[in-house]
C-alpha cells in the first residue's frame, strides 16, 4: 500500500508540474481516470460527444479516434511516444479532431470500433486507433503505431483527405453501413447437440502448437476459456486427445517465461511461440482463470505439479 500511495503521489506531482506549463485540453471535467491521464497531452483531445462530432463537420476535418484503458501497457507507450510528442500533437491539432475514449466506460463504442479495426486489418487490440470522416464514418484503422510510423500515417491520410475527401467519404459511408448491418444482424437459433459441441472442440485442435503447447504462434495468449471448454469436453467424452491439448498448454506455460518463476503468477502473454519471453504485464483475470485451469487439470490427471 505504501508503494502504491508513493507512486500515486509522484504521479499527482508530475501532473501538477505539467499543468503549470501546458493548458488542459477538452478532457477537462471528465471523471474517467484514463481520460484525465491525457488531460495535458500535446494532443487537443475531446471526449466522445456532440461537441467533437459537430466540430469535425463544421471544419470539414477527419477524426482521429483513440480507444484505450488505464492498465493497457501499449496505451501508455503510445501516449509517451506520440501523444506527448510536440510535432505529432501540432499536426493532429491542425488537421484532425482528436477524440479519446475509455473502453471501460464505453464498452458499446469499444465493441463497435474494435469490429471496425478487425474488419479493416484482420486483427485488433489496444490502443485502438481509428480514422473517421467528418461525418463519423470509419475508413482506416490500426492499433499501436510507433511514433515515426504514426506521423507517416497521419500525414498520408491528411494528404489523401485534402486530395479527394468526397470519394474517401463515399467509400467510408458504404463501409460504415456494412458495419451497422452486421451489428444489427441476427441468426436463427440451432439446437446445441453433443455432436456440434464435439465437432467444435476437435476443430480447435487444428490450431494447437504440438511442439510448444497452446494455440497459434506469436504473440501467444493463455486462452484459458478455450482450454476450460476443451477440458470439459475431454471429461465428458473421456477424450485423451483433448486432455493432452490442455496439459500440453499448461506444461508449456509452466516451463516458460510467461510463468513468473520468481514472483509467482503468470504474465498476460508471450511474444514468442515457445512461451519464453513474456509481455511484462499481469492481469487478475489471467491469475484467476489459469488457477482454475490448473486445479481442474490436477483433478483430471492427479499430476502433482499442477497442484503445486
Amino acid at each position: 500500500m505504501k508503494i502504491t500511495l508513493s507512486v500515486l503521489a509522484l504521479s499527482i506531482t508530475a501532473l501538477a508540474a505539467t499543468a503549470q506549463t501546458r493548458a488542459p485540453n477538452h478532457l477537462l471535467g471528465q471523471d474517467s481516470p484514463y481520460l484525465l491521464q491525457h488531460l495535458y497531452n500535446e494532443v487537443d483531445w475531446y471526449p466522445w460527444g456532440a461537441e467533437a462530432l459537430e466540430k469535425a463537420k463544421e471544419e470539414g476535418k477527419p477524426i482521429f479516434l483513440s480507444i484505450g484503458y488505464s492498465s493497457c501497457h501499449w496505451c501508455h507507450v503510445m501516449e509517451e511516444e506520440s501523444f506527448e510528442n510536440a510535432e505529432i500533437g501540432a499536426f493532429l491539432n491542425a488537421n484532425y479532431i482528436a477524440i479519446k475514449i475509455d473502453r471501460e466506460r464505453r464498452p458499446d463504442l469499444d465493441e463497435q470500433f474494435m469490429l471496425v479495426t478487425q474488419s479493416l486489418t484482420g486483427s485488433g487490440g489496444w490502443p485502438n486507433s481509428v480514422f473517421l470522416t467528418s461525418e463519423g464514418d470509419p475508413f482506416y484503422a490500426g492499433t499501436y503505431f510507433p511514433p515515426d510510423t504514426f506521423l507517416d500515417v497521419i500525414t498520408q491520410i491528411n494528404d489523401a483527405w485534402q486530395a479527394d475527401s468526397v470519394s474517401l467519404s463515399a467509400n467510408a459511408a458504404e463501409f460504415s453501413e456494412l458495419i451497422r448491418n452486421y451489428m444489427r444482424s441476427t441468426a436463427a437459433a440451432r439446437d446445441l447437440t453433443p455432436e456440434l459441441v464435439r465437432a467444435a472442440a476437435h476443430g480447435i485442435l487444428n490450431d494447437i502448437d504440438e511442439f510448444n503447447g497452446g494455440l497459434g504462434v506469436a504473440p501467444k495468449f493463455p486462452r484459458e476459456s478455450t482450454f476450460l471448454f476443451l477440458l470439459d469436453q475431454a471429461e465428458r467424452d473421456q477424450d485423451t486427445e483433448l486432455l493432452a491439448s490442455v496439459t500440453g498448454a499448461l506444461d508449456g506455460m509452466l516451463r516458460g517465461g510467461i510463468h513468473d518463476h520468481v514472483g509467482g503468477g503468470f504474465h498476460r502473454y508471450s511474444v514468442d511461440p515457445e512461451w519464453h519471453v513474456p509481455h511484462f504485464e499481469k492481469m487478475l483475470y489471467n491469475q484467476a482463470l489459469i488457477g482454475r485451469l490448473l486445479v481442474r487439470a490436477w483433478e483430471a490427471t492427479g499430476d502433482p505439479h499442477y497442484r503445486r
